[in-house]
């Protein structure tokens, strides 16, 4: 799995910097390249992964993986701003606003965005009814039932009175970060016109052990590892997996979720065993 994710890096890293070759040069370009570097590419591994299920091969997959980690950096962009997260550091360097400014980051994020949208367009489906699903997809994934009602859940969580239980808790990852993983691991079903019912189960799955280890390793970890600070959590008392549960609960349910999440694929036989191991890779990670 290892040599696979670090080639749909390599690709994806490829197709970000081709889609961007023709902005005009600046600040605001410069930015929005420097919030591409690095990265797991998690995301853009599902997509190309769950393509290679259904027959379709990485030029078939590729502009929507790329789509996928575009907006993906959009919104961490937008999250490390001081009037979200407030985070000074992402993938081991200064975060956008901190090497430029609030506005510059606030307008990279928003053209990231644009530029998502814009390369899930260029999906190699030859299907123009599979392209608008996607975009239909992404758009629902990301914005006020998803990803961004997340972040305004977590915003208010922490100035709420009574804090998160683990149900609301669940509720507000599988939007914040869940949508859009949910909507990567669909993402091959759907180009091939195919039920993504399994694949959603398994991205449900996956979301929330993922979310599990990153509380985890917000206590654990290694700050120059992980390319971020970490103790955030603890230090603004906010609700998490690892609060609620414990250290070791916590654990044990992201090795639940993984058994779930590996379950769910088994329609798929051995097609899918870089996804399979891709779920134990979420628990096992250092960063």
């Amino acid at each position: 799995m290892q040599d696979r994710l670090e080639d749909v890096k390599a690709q994806v890293q490829t197709a970000l910097e081709g889609a961007m070759s023709c902005l005009p040069d600046g600040e605001l370009s410069d930015a929005m390249r420097y919030a591409c570097i690095g990265g797991k590419r998690i995301r853009a591994f599902l997509v190309m992964e769950s393509a290679r299920l259904f027959g379709l091969g990485d030029k078939a997959s590729l502009p929507v993986a790329a789509a996928v980690e575009a907006l993906h950096a959009y919104s961490l962009v937008h999250d490390d701003l001081p009037a979200m997260d407030n985070d000074d550091l992402r993938r081991g360097l200064p975060t956008v606003h901190v090497q430029w400014s609030e506005a510059t980051a606030i307008l990279a994020g928003d053209a990231l965005q644009t530029l998502a949208f814009g390369l899930l367009t260029d999906a190699q489906t030859g299907s123009a009814e599979v392209r608008l699903a996607l975009v239909r997809g992404l758009s629902e994934a990301v914005g006020a039932r998803g990803m961004v009602w997340g972040q305004a859940l977590d915003i208010a969580a922490e100035t709420a009175i009574t804090p998160l239980d683990i149900v609301a808790i669940k509720r507000l990852q599988q939007a914040k970060t869940g949508a859009l993983i949910q909507f990567a691991a669909t993402a091959g079903a759907v180009m091939a016109g195919e039920d993504p019912a399994p694949l959603a189960e398994y991205a449900k799955n996956l979301g929330l052990a993922f979310q599990i280890q990153d509380d985890v390793l917000d206590v654990t970890g290694d700050p120059e590892a992980i390319g971020k600070r970490t103790g955030k959590d603890k230090a603004a008392n906010k609700a998490t997996f690892v609060s609620l549960l414990g250290l070791e609960g916590a654990q044990d349910k992201a090795r639940k979720l993984v058994r779930h999440a590996e379950a769910a694929l088994e329609p798929y036989g051995e097609a899918a065993g870089n996804l399979r191991q891709l779920a134990r890779f979420v628990i096992e990670r250092d960063a």
